[in-house]
């Protein structure tokens, strides 16, 4: 009895503690209330002003695009409608061949060559790590919603998808790392393409047929003996659009060999880090003119859409799986991953990244939106210019988390849709080429389309049922691009926080030089300094 009384009493008193403890946050949390100004609440809304009005803007684009759909305009009018928007996407694109190789070539030299090997290390680990992650919850979600059921002679088929063989897209891959003409890789990239050719093969066929034909016909058994062969040639070609990973890998090469020059690089050290800050600037001013851009675009592609109702059925399921997945990825496993190493809260590091966030959503290109995301890490975030000019580059590049899930996901969709069974075999096969994939897929609007037609190569799948799902794929893409931007940044967090010791070492080092550096000019100074003092007193002897 006295042990279960003492036990009601320690409860009793756990109880108390706690509701005090209830009661205290909650006069705490009335007295912030209460204790907010005017002046607090303007401070607040000039602070996140832009965030705000691209919000807003967001809104007003999909209520002026759905409304808009009812006057069924011509496409000559969508277009005219949009031009607003065309203009957001080019002004951004303008500056992301600068900032790719400004950024890249200041953040690696302005490291050693060890240090942007660690850096560089960790920044491939997160990168590999969060795709694949991407990669099973795509599987996980279509396996257990299993959205393809039923038959896929009624679903909308959309487009036309351009074949291309597995080898010959890692070969391009490849190919791009390593272009051949620099100024060439600022505007297109390689990309094998198809040409049938025929040639003559000879064919096996019966002695006695052949006789038989010579006394029938001589010219038939000559055309019976040899028959034409066709047969689909890979040949060179290009695509227009900025080699992204060509510059990529140039320009971590080049940064690497000006930070081992030491003081002989400083000028071209220089040069690249004004170049990076004058574009930083350009890409302040562009920032107030985004909003507007957003609310085109995205009412421009809502009035632009095809009828509403093919998107039903199996490819609303199928969306709703994508979405639910790519929810789960960007809510839950890239927040908890980022506590778990920096132990810091992810939901203020992601409010900081807002901007980046919905500019993705509009633009629904991740090298497009590279410029708000330098902006928003640097200056809401904080994270150091060192990682920005290393991590983000090469993360809009080659780091697709979204693209990775959605190809995986849809592989296995087009497997259901065609009521295919896969095995554990073929679902490990459709998850390392969809991760090879993603690595592939540029930074550009549908790019993952492109790369889906090598997943479904890989497992059999006809690569003709792509049409089915692209009805969808504007919708999805934009948020795949937002998931990506969103592993890039808190990618350059993580990897900032594992590199702390790294960077304080060189700040240090950095420090020590200009003391050593002021040492040496001490001397010079003190001389200079007798001499003008000497001057005076010479003056007054002779007078």
């Amino acid at each position: 009895m006295t042990k279960s009384n003492g036990e009601d009493a320690r409860t009793g008193n756990r109880m108390e503690r706690f509701q005090q403890g209830v009661r205290k946050r909650t006069v705490m949390a009335k007295k912030r209330v209460q204790s907010i100004t005017k002046e607090d609440v303007k401070s607040y809304l000039l602070r996140n002003f832009f965030v705000l009005f691209t919000i807003i803007a967001v809104i007003v684009g999909v209520i002026i695009g759905f409304s808009l759909r009812s006057y069924h305009l011509s496409y000559r009018e969508v277009k005219y409608f949009s031009f607003p928007g065309e203009l957001l996407m080019r002004m951004l694109q303008m500056l992301v061949l600068p900032l790719i190789v400004s950024s890249l070539v200041t953040g690696v030299a302005a490291l050693d060559s060890k240090a942007s090997g660690k850096m560089g290390l960790r920044a491939v680990v997160y990168y590999m790590s969060t795709t694949i992650i991407a990669v099973f919850i795509g599987i996980i979600m279509v396996v257990i919603i299993h959205p393809g059921k039923g038959s896929k002679e009624k679903m909308h088929r959309e487009g036309k998808i351009v074949q291309v063989t597995a080898a010959d897209a890692f070969l391009d891959l490849i190919r791009n790392m390593f272009p051949p003409n620099l100024v060439e890789a600022c505007f297109r990239q390689f990309k094998t393409n198809y040409e049938e050719r025929t040639h003559s093969a000879p064919v096996a066929v019966n002695e006695s047929s052949v006789l038989t034909a010579i006394i029938n016909n001589v010219t038939e058994a000559m055309e019976n003996l040899t028959q034409l062969k066709k047969e689909m040639i890979p040949i060179p070609g290009a695509v227009n659009g900025v080699n992204a990973l060509g510059l990529v890998v140039f320009s971590i090469s080049f940064g690497l060999v000006i930070g081992n020059m030491k003081e002989q690089g400083r000028a071209l050290r220089d040069f690249f880090d004004s170049l990076n800050e004058a574009i930083m600037r350009l890409v302040a001013l562009i920032m107030w003119y985004a909003p507007l851009g957003i609310m085109f675009l995205i009412a421009g592609k809502i009035v632009e859409m095809e009828d509403m109702g093919v998107i039903g059925g199996q490819l609303a399921m199928y969306t709703i799986t994508v979405i639910i997945g790519l929810l789960i990825h960007a809510i839950v496993v890239l927040p908890l991953l980022y506590f778990l190493v920096t132990r810091k809260n992810p939901w203020v590091f992601i409010g900081g990244l807002l901007q980046a966030l919905i500019t993705a959503l509009g633009t629904s290109s991740s090298s497009a939106t590279l410029p708000i995301t330098f902006k928003c890490l640097e200056e809401n975030n904080g994270v150091d210019k060192r990682i920005t000019r290393f991590v983000l580059p090469v993360g809009a590049t080659i780091n697709m988390d979204g693209t990775a899930l959605y190809e995986a996901l849809a592989a296995i969709f087009i497997a259901q849709v065609n009521n295919m069974e896969l095995n554990f075999g073929q679902i490990i096969t459709i998850s390392i080429t969809a991760t090879a994939a993603s690595i592939g897929a540029a930074g550009i609007p549908q790019a993952g389309l492109v790369t889906m037609v090598i997943v479904l190569t890989s497992v059999g799948l006809p690569t003709d049922d792509i049409t089915l799902i692209i009805a969808v794929d504007w919708f999805l893409d934009r948020l795949r691009t937002t998931t990506n931007v969103l592993g890039d940044s808190i990618g350059a967090g993580i990897v900032e926080h594992l590199s702390r010791h790294e960077l304080r070492n060189k700040d240090a080092e950095m420090g020590n030089s200009v003391i050593e550096e002021n040492e040496m000019k001490k001397p010079y100074q003190l001389i200079s300094q007798e001499n003008e003092n000497e001057k005076p007193v010479d003056s007054e002897t002779k007078m």
